[in-house]
């Protein structure tokens, strides 16, 4: 008998299950769409029909405004074509899924983008056993592990207190959309201090504020009064506003950036950053080895990142494993 055909396909306009006739985070417009989470190279506009969690939908409403809706909860089924659906928690940023696909008898998980960590913004992470693991590989290099969170949070309190001493002001470069978020939130355990938010970050944190995610408190930088000295405070700016007409406003500074890629001493050096703080809203080495075991997955498709190492390594455990090349992105 001829080998059952893939639950999920690349196709040019991303990836596609034939027996539901949808697609999955695709980068180019088509009929219906099943959104893992609200991040530009997920989320894009065009598409007739989104597909989406309850808890993503604010974002979606946020970056795409009003659109065709179909809003779905945590582990409830729905029906596309003959494939049956659910989306299951993926623990990246608010309201982020996986995609549990079932068909002929078969389950195949898209993750989408995805993490281990405890993480109070996000639902986290729940295991959803399946045939084919579609996994995310961001950092699927065995140098990358993460530090405890809140022992980062501590560090970056420290940090502040330290530039403060100096007549300094802490720029903290994060990405605008989950990573700023979760920092504010984890920085909430260990300070009542305020921070100052750039524009592109505040917005988003108006959007986490009234999905009812709790944070530290902050305020836009484009609300302080004109040539207000800003020495000892904490500033949260994407990584777009480095060297920008933006920083002129603060007259001593340094700078640091939060994300998984600081985990590389080169990299921080590379970008002329002071500090580097761990912090990824991905999946580490150690947790994407874990989290493939714990699927039962006879097959795993890695996308985007380091895909040729995890792929080498499942192979060599006895899992059939390949690789998808997409467009998605990296904001780690």
């Amino acid at each position: 008998m001829p080998a059952s055909p893939d639950l999920v396909e690349l196709r040019p306009e991303g990836l596609y299950c034939p027996a539901g006739d949808f697609h999955i985070d695709p980068w180019r417009p088509v009929p219906r769409a099943v959104i893992t989470h609200g991040h530009g190279d997920h989320a894009r506009a065009g598409m007739v029909e989104y597909h989406c969690s309850d808890g993503s939908l604010p974002l979606l409403r946020w970056r795409l405004g009003e659109q065709r809706y179909r809003v779905h909860g945590h582990g409830e089924p729905f029906a596309l074509g003959d494939a049956r659906v659910s989306l299951h928690p993926a623990g990246h940023v608010l309201g982020s899924v996986q995609v549990r696909i079932e068909a002929g008898g078969r389950v195949w998980v898209v993750s989408g983008d995805y993490k281990r960590q405890p993480d109070p913004t996000c639902a986290p992470f729940e295991v959803v056993p399946c045939d084919t693991f579609i996994t995310e590989a961001t950092f699927a290099l065995p140098v990358y592990r993460w530090p405890d969170t809140g022992d980062v949070a501590r560090d970056i309190v420290a940090w502040r207190e330290h530039c403060a001493a100096r007549g300094e002001v802490a720029v903290l470069f994060c990405y605008a959309l989950g990573k700023a978020q979760r920092l504010l939130a984890e920085l909430a355990a260990h300070t009542d201090r305020p921070a100052l938010l750039h524009g592109t970050i505040a917005a988003g944190v108006r959007v986490y504020r009234g999905a009812g995610i709790a944070m530290l408190d902050a305020h836009p930088v484009a609300e302080q009064e004109k040539g207000r000295d800003y020495a000892g405070e904490l500033v949260l700016a994407p990584p777009s506003a480095a060297g920008s007409a933006w920083m002129r406003r603060f007259r001593r500074v340094q700078t640091g950036f939060a994300s998984g890629w600081m985990r590389i001493r080169g990299n921080r050096r590379r970008r002329n950053y002071d500090r580097g703080f761990v912090v990824s809203d991905h999946a580490d080495w150690p947790a994407l080895m874990r989290t493939v075991r714990e699927t039962g997955a006879r097959r795993v498709i890695a996308t985007h990142g380091s895909t040729d190492a995890i792929v080498r390594m499942l192979n060599e455990t006895g899992i059939a494993a390949e690789a998808f090349r997409t467009d998605f992105g990296d904001e780690a």
